[in-house]
């Protein structure tokens, strides 16, 4: 533990950043802030119709320490800011103990909203209260016009979802289920344009914006969306949609459970393919919390320990290794009240998996297989002050780590040296050996590559040695870590100016997303035969060629190239006024960015053209996106025309966060590439040359960064107690979008539109740029005319009563453009780069190449529908309910463009963008639990989870490839129906 915990406070924010986040005090709101964990309620006390000031309003949990109370002003107005999300009982402060109180959930990020009337005026002084009515009960959105929803412990555990917390994704209203592994849905954006939140924690992939952690989701109490309609509270700059949660605290009773869910593979259907599912799961579950100090500090903890074990068939060359993966996840929880004003927070979550036997192809010996491990670290804490009635001071510290590595289950002993030498008598020890085949006719060729095909071939059915297939040990190590930092600093402050309330909101933010990568080649790497067929520049014959990793090859004082690192750090300031007057909520908010490029591999310099030299392994900095530039306006108007409704109209401008140029314009990646070595008939090296890559690149001058414009016009309408209709139409437009392309592609192209052709070259000078530091030919360009657009009509219908919930909800949408995030290689469900893809990467691959049209995002319709609900009999039944339309796609083909055959078809359109589509997809998951009570106050639960109930595993992810003899067939299918069955016991 100390260990994890010294790796994490190696990332020490700068002490002046905190500095001057405490600075920040001119503006004191009443509106929770992203980031500090809480919920609120506020409300009016009446008696006989009239305002009572001076009611002390007490809300008691078992999730906080010490209660809370406000006093009601002269209006009989009362709040009751940052309190831990759950149950609450809220009652008057009196004489007597025994006085009635009123049940209220509270959830994350929201406002319960609680009106209150006493049986008569004097009962406001009165020793005894005998009747406390709520008048009026409902949830309050941030500023009214936001499209968010809090999802309570009740949803969480009560629908059937999986044990990860990116399974918590799908019961997001009105967005796209999808069961991509990496990327996230697209919700009026790409898949890489959402941000995830952990206890408020980032766990946003750095320079990818993808979810790539793994928390599970057991001790997740609650969960927020928020789509659209933001404020500037939370700084949120999401070009889809933001996801926070909250982890289970501690109460003011002990308490603890143990769970075992398996997943038999006899109750998994068969694939599509006809395949028979293989492989077991099982998750346990240990649980325990409860308070250390009475009234001050409450604990929760919890263990968990997912399995999955596949018994992998043999392969052309006999048995192989069995595919096993553990995990051990240790998660810890503090809260803290050390008075009835301060509030504290503090988590750790750590996690290791293990992984062996990966990936064993058909043709590929056991030794060949591949193993992983992650490691991941969370820590969070978060704290509120609440200095008087109308003031609170809040912070939130996280630090995200994320380690990860790609292990051959058999390590080669060898080194590779630019002045060693290929053993070819042992190659199979050598590397990755992809063993050659006969080539007809080709006798010489076949004379020299037969003893290799004798001697490390496979057996065919007649007994005989064929070549084809590979052996040795796999040919990569890889290390990528990535890292998130982060703090917030927040003011609020209710303010009443003549008839108007202002509830007055500052923030400042500070974070880092760093991301460090090291590939290394095991042994020689991949190591072909060319037989002596072809021959090197002097003409040597070329028997043999291996790829290796530049970093694993030692320099000549001994030394290794080191790993390439790449940071971006972003800056935040948010301030924001929200103002109520009679029925009328007027949200005026911006927030103001910086964010901050960090490359590796150069050094600055003041004499030099183009103020750098080369500097191998030396951190720059290559861009700053100034505050100016990324000035987000927060506008939004609600108009309450009655007591049971609401319409409102905002705007709002969001810069998005994620982009890869840190990594993919840095100058160290032309020094990390990989080699191709070329060894003659006894291994003695001839020559070695870079394979084919990236470097470096210059950036075009006066370009502005990437924008989401947004327009909402909605309503919102109760129809009765605990349901809420809610309606809106949703507009978004992307602009300014930045990618790698050749310099000179807007004339140098003959298809080119001319008034695009005739701006010229990116970068005018470049030529000078790279006469004295190299790099790229291609440069980070804004593309002329980048755009999409996303329209949407939503109808949400919410129930939330004393048995059960439902939220269901329909989507009619069209998501169109040129710039398509999600469809720039043949496997997008990847971490792809953002702002240096195969868009704009040659002949056929320009924004004016039939790109424009129908995105792969879009779906048309949407209709999600998930609830529970508790039966008499100690049973609660859960069910999700999804209809939605396919994905589009188009055919790819470079022979569209003239192009020879061997240039590659991905990103070349044939027809215009999405003209195809996928079949629709629907599915029906259920779930059972039943409890039974047990001697000495435990209890027991058996729970059934049943997904994809009628088995429909819909094809999507079409193949395009027009050359292919699979075109136009399914990739991708969604995941068969299976059963999980868990037992859990309680206390």
């Amino acid at each position: 533990m100390r260990q994890r915990l010294r790796l994490l406070r190696q990332n020490t924010v700068k002490s002046w950043v905190v500095a001057l986040a405490c600075l920040i005090g001119g503006w004191l709101s009443a509106a929770s802030a992203w980031g500090q964990q809480t919920g609120g309620i506020e409300g009016v006390v009446t008696s006989n119709a009239a305002p009572q000031g001076g009611v002390a309003v007490e809300a008691r949990s078992a999730l906080m320490p010490r209660p809370r109370t406000a006093v009601t002003d002269a209006e009989g107005r009362y709040r009751l800011p940052m309190l831990v999300p759950g149950a609450y009982l809220l009652r008057i402060v009196a004489q007597e103990a025994d006085a009635p109180s009123v049940a209220v959930n509270v959830l994350l990020y929201q406002t319960a909203v609680v009106n209150l009337a006493l049986e008569d005026a004097q009962a406001t002084q009165a020793d005894s209260i005998e009747e406390l009515q709520v008048v009026a009960q409902r949830l309050g959105d941030r500023g009214g016009a936001s499209l968010s929803n809090a999802l309570g412990s009740d949803v969480v555990l009560g629908v059937p979802v999986g044990r990860g917390f990116r399974d918590l994704v799908k019961l997001a209203p009105g967005v796209q289920y999808t069961e991509d592994g990496v990327r996230g849905p697209s919700a009026g954006g790409s898949g890489q344009d959402n941000t995830y939140h952990f206890d408020g924690a980032d766990l946003s992939l750095p320079l990818f914006g993808t979810l790539s952690a793994e928390p599970s989701n057991h001790d997740i109490e609650q969960v927020v969306f928020e789509r659209g309609g933001a404020d500037a509270v939370g700084f949120n700059r999401s070009g889809g949609f933001a996801m926070d949660s909250k982890a289970r605290s501690g109460t003011d009773r002990f308490s603890a459970s143990v769970e075992y869910r398996y997943q038999p593979e006899g109750l998994v259907a068969k694939r599509r393919n006809g395949a028979k599912h293989d492989t077991r799961q099982a998750w346990t579950t240990v649980t325990a919390g409860g308070p250390l100090l009475p009234q001050r500090l409450f604990f929760y903890g919890s263990y968990f320990g997912p399995t999955q074990d596949r018994n992998n068939k043999a392969t052309a060359y006999g048995p192989v290794k069995d595919y096993r993966s553990r995990r051990d996840e240790y998660f810890g929880k503090l809260t803290f009240a050390p008075t009835e004003r301060l509030l504290f927070n503090g988590s750790y979550r750590t996690s290791t998996r293990k992984d062996q036997g990966v990936s064993v192809g058909l043709f590929e010996a056991d030794s060949v297989s591949v193993g992983e491990r992650s490691e991941q670290e969370i820590l969070s804490l978060d704290g509120s002050w609440q200095i008087d009635a109308i003031t609170t001071l809040g912070f939130q510290y996280f630090d995200y780590a994320l380690r990860g590595s790609e292990r051959p289950d058999v390590l080669l002993g060898v080194e590779p040296r630019l002045d060693g030498v290929l053993d070819v008598g042992n190659l199979d020890q050598m590397g990755y050996l992809n063993v050659p085949q006969a080539v007809p006719g080709a006798d010489a060729y076949n004379a020299r590559v037969q003893p290799l095909i004798d001697r490390y071939g496979y057996l065919d059915a007649s007994g005989n040695p064929v070549g084809g297939g590979a052996v040795g040990a796999y040919a990569r190590i890889g290390d990528g870590n990535y890292f998130n930092q982060g703090v917030e600093v927040t003011l609020d402050r209710e303010l009443r100016i003549g008839d108007a309330r202002h509830s007055l909101h500052a923030g400042f933010r500070w974070s880092e997303g760093r991301e460090s990568l090291r590939r290394a080649s095991n042994g020689w790497g991949a190591i072909e035969v060319p037989g002596g067929v072809d021959q090197a520049a002097d003409g040597t014959p070329i028997f043999y060629t291996a790829a290796v990793e530049q970093m694993s090859l030692a320099q000549r004082d001994g030394a290794l190239v080191g790993p390439i690192r790449s940071a971006i750090e972003s800056y935040g300031i948010e301030l924001n006024d929200r103002i109520s007057l009679g029925r009328f909520t007027t949200n005026l908010g911006v927030l103001v960015s910086q964010d901050v490029l960090y490359g590796q591999g150069l050094r600055r310099v003041d004499d030099s053209y183009s103020g750098f030299e080369r500097s191998p392994g030396t951190k720059y900095r290559m861009r700053t996106i100034p505050w100016a530039d990324m000035i987000q306006p927060r506008l939004s108007i609600a108009w309450t025309y009655n007591d049971q409704g609401q319409a409102y109209l905002s705007f709002a401008r969001y810069h998005p966060q994620a982009s890869s140029l840190a990594r993919a314009a840095s100058w160290d990646r032309n020094t990390r590439a990989s080699l191709r070595v070329l060894f003659d008939e006894q291994g003695r090296i001839i020559s070695h040359a870079p394979l084919a890559g990236s470097s470096g690149k210059a950036f075009q001058g006066g370009i502005k960064p990437r924008r989401v414009d947004e327009w909402i016009l909605g309503a919102t309408h109760r129809l009765g107690d605990g349901i809420r209709l809610r309606t809106h139409l949703r507009h978004r437009k992307g602009s300014r979008f930045w990618e790698d392309t050749w310099n000179h592609s807007r004339e140098a192209y003959d298809n080119a539109p001319p008034d695009i052709a005739a701006k010229g070259p990116y970068v005018p000078d470049l030529d000078a740029i790279r006469a004295e530091i190299g790099g790229s030919s291609y440069v980070i360009a804004q593309l002329d005319g980048a755009y999409t657009k996303y329209w949407e009509a939503v109808v949400e219908l919410e129930w939330l009563g004393e048995r059960g919930t439902l939220n269901a909800s329909y989507a009619r949408s069209r998501y169109t453009g040129n710039f398509d995030q999600d469809n720039t290689s043949s496997v997008n469900d990847a971490n792809r780069f953002i702002g240096s893809s195969n868009l704009a990467d040659g002949y056929g691959r320009q924004l004016w190449d039939r790109k424009d049209g129908v995105l792969r995002g879009d779906r048309p319709h949407v209709f999600k529908a998930f609830g529970h609900y508790a039966l008499p009999w100690q049973a609660v039944f859960g069910a999700y309910l999804v209809y939605q339309s396919g994905q589009p796609w188009e055919a790819w083909d470079a022979a569209a463009y003239g192009l020879p055959s061997y240039f590659s078809d991905a990103n070349r359109y044939a027809e215009r963008a999405g003209r195809r589509r996928s079949p629709n997809h629907w599915q029906l998951d259920l779930s059972y639990a039943q409890r039974f009570s047990l001697p000495r106050g435990t209890r027991a639960q058996v729970r059934v989870d049943v997904f994809n109930v009628f088995d429909r595993q819909t094809g999507y992810n079409i193949n395009p490839f027009v050359d292919d003899a699979e075109f136009g067939e399914a990739r991708s299918h969604f995941m068969p129906r299976r059963v999980q069955i868990s037992l859990e016991v309680a206390l």
